[in-house]
């Protein structure tokens, strides 16, 4: 069985990416490898991955879920192709959301895009989001079991939970 690639880790990616943009295009295929992502020959264009990367936090950012899924639609509508199947790699057919020879920025458009849709429609649409904390506001993805995420690592949790508790004490 072949393993979804559109499923929760290309969400990951993207708030990965978004949180610490790339310096080169080497990290950016560097880490693009390390998170499974297959790597089309070719010049990497860090200018267009971290334009899509901006309008994808648009989505992120979205004030409610019709402006969400608008933004979304429009940056699905760029990146994704008819769904095709394949077995590109011999290593058993599965499903691509995208046309076959496209540069890394294009395979990243399309596997956040159709990801981040899954993402929402199958979690719910509030499941992204910025860290509550006030000098933080890293994007996160909500794949908590309740779906109450508030925060972007349990660093930024604690650090919160910390701030609060003296707040208390102090007044």
């Amino acid at each position: 069985m072949h393993i979804n690639p559109y499923g929760e880790d290309p969400v990951r990616l993207a708030i990965s990416l978004a949180a610490d943009f790339p310096a080169s295009a080497a990290e950016l295929v560097a880490r693009c490898r390390a998170a499974g992502v297959e790597i089309p020959p070719g010049d990497v264009d860090l200018a267009d991955v971290r334009a899509f990367l901006t309008d994808w936090l648009g989505v992120v950012d979205a004030p409610d879920d019709e402006t969400r899924a608008a933004r979304l639609n429009v940056l699905l509508a760029e990146a994704s192709a008819y769904p095709r199947l394949t077995n590109h790699a011999s290593d058993g057919w599965h499903v691509h959301y995208r046309a076959a020879d496209l540069p890394l920025a294009g395979v990243l458009r399309a596997l956040i895009g159709v990801g981040t849709a899954l993402h929402l429609t199958g979690r719910g649409m509030h499941r992204l989001g910025r860290c509550a904390v006030v000098d933080c506001a890293r994007p996160f993805a909500d794949v908590s079991r309740t779906g109450r995420q508030r925060y972007c690592s349990p660093a930024c949790a604690n650090r919160d939970a910390v701030r609060r508790h003296r707040d208390r004490v102090a007044s």
